[in-house]
């Protein structure tokens, strides 16, 4: 019997690990390296596996290179095979902040429609250590921090700890072709200056390892992040008696959480807006209504925390 590639080896029991025992699985596949080795992987491992890839319209040749993954899938034994077009004009952010909400929608569309329990991505290791890089740019908390989840609802991320030489390494011994994003060299955009220079000084100067470091970093804050919610969620009050007495840790985690109950937008409520509230409970001088993104305004009155009709 010929021998695993060991690349190929180290994807297929990444995905092994995740998948369920029963039910459909969606692999969403950009036809990039790390997606195209997921697709292999999970339709080599899984009983019940289906693709769905997302053309975003906004590259010439779009829809023909959709048409060809969709083409390949299908041969291969996907089923379903589901290309998603979407459009990302009038979407709020930027133009990757509106591709990925737009991506992110159809994926959950597709999902809903077939029943599937899970759709997986193809986040490898490199894209945790990028997102913590970048987050530690922005001044971000222990949210941001904390990367990637391997899980958060329907979506999976079973190559959390898969290095992304492994799944070119895996598409190169496979004989799989994989598409280049000319998005992901295009130094327009910060995650792409960070794979390109910031990255690479880092592994130049610190070794190799700071990769794996990095991302191990994500997944231990993530485990103490979800303690501090728990206890959070606890203890949660918007009396200011009560909001005084906790660490701040936990009463900004309160605040954080009553926010976002509010209505105000997860990615547009920074640490700013939860500091105001924050000073609300302890720094209290009659200051006037906190603003929050959403047109939100929080204010204190006779010892609690109101929202302002």
């Amino acid at each position: 019997m010929a021998r695993i590639p060991p690349a190929v080896a180290a994807v297929r029991l990444a995905v092994r690990r995740a998948l369920p025992a029963e039910g459909l699985v969606l692999v969403a596949c950009s036809g990039g390296a790390d997606s195209l080795a997921l697709a292999a992987a999970a339709r080599f491992v899984g009983a019940s596996v289906g693709l769905v890839t997302v053309d975003h319209a906004l590259q010439a040749g779009s829809a023909t290179r959709a048409t060809e993954l969709a083409t390949w899938a299908a041969a291969a034994g996907f089923d379903p095979v589901i290309v998603e077009t979407v459009s990302v004009e009038g979407r709020p952010g930027g133009p990757e902040a509106a591709a990925r909400a737009a991506r992110y929608e159809a994926l959950g569309s597709a999902a809903e429609r077939t029943g599937a329990i899970a759709v997986l991505l193809g986040h490898t290791r490199d894209d945790q250590a990028e997102t913590v890089l970048l987050a530690l740019a922005r001044g971000a908390g222990p949210r941001g921090l904390s990367g990637m989840p391997a899980r958060k609802g329907i979506f999976w991320r079973p190559l959390l700890d898969v290095a992304r030489a492994d799944t070119r390494k895996a598409c190169a011994a496979l004989g799989l072709a994989p598409w280049e994003d000319p998005h992901n060299s295009d130094p327009a955009y910060a995650r792409s200056r960070v794979r390109a220079d910031a990255l690479p000084a880092l592994v130049e100067a610190l070794g190799p390892a700071v990769v794996a470091n990095l991302a191990r970093s994500a997944e231990l804050i993530a485990a103490d992040n979800e303690e501090l919610d728990r206890l959070a969620a606890a203890a949660f009050s918007v009396n200011v008696a009560d909001l005084s007495v906790m660490s701040r840790a936990i009463r900004r985690r309160v605040l954080h959480s009553w926010a976002l109950q509010l209505g105000a937008p997860g990615g547009a409520l920074s640490h700013r807006h939860v500091a105001a509230l924050d000073a609300l409970v302890t720094e209290w001088h009659g200051q006037g209504p906190v603003h929050l993104p959403g047109g939100i305004e929080v204010a204190r009155d006779r010892g609690i925390l109101v929202r302002v009709p």
